[in-house]
């Protein structure tokens, strides 16, 4: 089940659109398009946001 596609903002970075779908064992995925293999799940909304949010720096980080 796909859900509407909400944004992050990281301090100092930028506003990234992050896709959201339950998968069939009932956890929340999401996916980073701008940023490729960018990914996390949680079993609720909550840490699927903070889990995004931690994604995100940490590839950023390592682009560098």
């Amino acid at each position: 089940m796909r859900l509407d596609p909400i944004s992050l903002f990281i301090p100092k970075r930028s506003k990234f659109n992050v896709l959201v779908e339950m998968d069939e064992d009932g956890y929340y995925v999401a996916t980073v398009p701008s940023l490729p293999g960018c990914h996390t799940q949680a079993k609720c909304l909550d840490d699927l946001i903070k889990r995004a949010k931690v994604a995100i720096e940490v590839y950023l980080e390592v682009e560098k």
